[in-house]
C-alpha cells in the first residue's frame, strides 16, 4: 500500500470476458478498479480496496494494477476465485453483461490524509460489503471528498426500491456523483435527466452531479447551474470502461485544479467546471476508441 495515497477507491475488481465479433477475449475490469487505474494513469497516487482471487485471473488483475502503479490493501487478495463479467457486444460495440460474483469485501481502513474516497457499482449494493462501504463514507466525509458512481447492474443487485434508497443514501454522503443516462432511466423511469440530477444533488447537497449520455456528451449540475457539454467524435471499438474513464478524469481534474472546497460548497465557476467536464469527456472518447477498459494516460489527454 502506498504510504501517501491521494485517493482511496473501494469496490470490485473482476475479469471482463468479452464476446464480440472477433471472438472471446478476457480483460481485467470492474468499475471501481477501472476508476483506480484511470486515476493512477493521470498521476493521482491511489490505493484500491477490493477483492480478487489467487487464481490465474487474479494474477492478471494484479499485473494490470501493478502496471499502472495502483497499490492494493492487504486484504484485497484471497484464496477464492476471481469474479467475472461476461460482456456481449452488439454491432455498435455496446456491451450487455452477465456476472458471476464471488467473495466479499472486508471492512475498509481509510488512511487519515487522503483527499478523495471513491466507490460505486456492484460492491456498493451487495451485502455484506455494502453496509461497510456506507459506514466508511459517512465516517470519512468530514475530512475528504467523497465520490459515488452507481454504475447499475440490475441483473445482480437487489430489488428496485431498495436500490433507489441505497443510491440516495450514498448520494447524500457524496460531494461528487456521476451516473449514466441508462442508470438514470433504471433508477427513475420517465424522469427527465435534469430532474434526476437535481434529485440526487438535493439528497445531501453534492456540489457536482453529472450524467453521461454516450455520444451526446454529458450534463453537469453544479452550484444550481446546469451545463451541457458535447462529446468528441470518435470511431467506437467498444464502450467498456468509458464511464469509468470519465469518472476518473473528472476526479483527477477536480484534484489538480484544487477545487475540493469549491465542490463541497457548490461554488465551482463556469470555466473551471467546463475544464473538468471536457477533460472527462476526452478521457471517455479515448477509451471507447480501443478495446476493453483501457483509460488514457496523461500524455494521451
Amino acid at each position: 500500500m502506498s504510504p501517501e495515497p491521494t485517493a482511496y477507491v473501494i469496490g470490485e475488481a473482476l475479469t471482463d470476458i468479452v464476446d464480440g465479433p472477433e471472438g472471446i477475449h478476457e480483460h481485467p475490469g470492474g468499475s471501481p478498479m477501472n476508476v483506480a487505474i484511470g486515476l493512477a494513469r493521470l498521476d493521482i497516487p491511489v490505493v484500491l480496496h477490493t477483492r480478487f482471487g489467487r487464481d490465474e485471473r487474479g494474477a492478471a488483475i494484479n499485473r494490470h494494477l501493478e502496471a499502472s502503479s495502483v497499490a492494493v490493501t492487504a486484504g484485497s487478495r484471497d484464496a477464492g476465485d476471481t469474479a467475472t463479467a461476461r460482456a456481449t457486444l452488439d454491432r455498435d460495440g455496446a456491451a450487455s453483461y452477465r456476472f458471476e460474483i464471488t467473495g466479499a469485501l472486508t471492512e475498509p481502513e481509510i488512511p487519515a490524509d487522503v483527499r478523495l474516497v471513491h466507490t460505486g457499482s456492484i460492491a456498493a449494493y451487495l451485502e455484506p460489503g455494502a453496509d461497510l462501504i456506507e459506514a466508511a463514507l459517512g465516517a470519512v466525509r468530514p475530512r475528504a471528498l467523497v465520490s459515488f458512481d452507481p454504475n447499475m447492474r440490475p441483473l445482480i443487485i437487489p430489488e428496485h426500491q431498495s436500490v433507489v434508497e441505497r443510491t440516495e443514501r450514498l448520494a447524500a454522503l457524496a460531494d461528487i456523483v456521476k451516473l449514466s443516462d441508462e442508470d438514470a432511466e433504471w433508477l427513475y423511469p420517465g424522469l427527465a435527466l435534469p430532474a434526476v440530477l437535481d434529485r440526487l444533488a438535493s439528497r445531501g447537497g453534492a456540489g457536482l452531479v453529472a450524467v453521461t449520455r454516450g455520444a451526446e456528451g454529458c450534463l453537469i449540475l453544479a452550484g444550481g447551474e446546469l451545463y451541457t457539454l458535447p462529446a468528441p467524435r470518435v470511431s467506437v471499438v467498444d464502450t467498456i470502461g468509458a464511464g469509468d474513464s470519465f469518472m476518473a478524469a473528472m476526479l483527477a481534474a477536480v484534484l489538480e485544479v484544487g477545487a475540493d472546497e469549491a465542490v463541497r460548497a457548490g461554488t465551482l465557476d463556469s470555466p473551471t467546471l467546463t475544464r473538468i467536464g471536457e477533460t472527462a469527456l476526452r478521457a471517455a472518447a479515448i477509451t471507447v476508441s480501443r478495446a476493453g477498459a483501457n483509460p488514457p494516460r496523461r500524455a494521451e489527454l
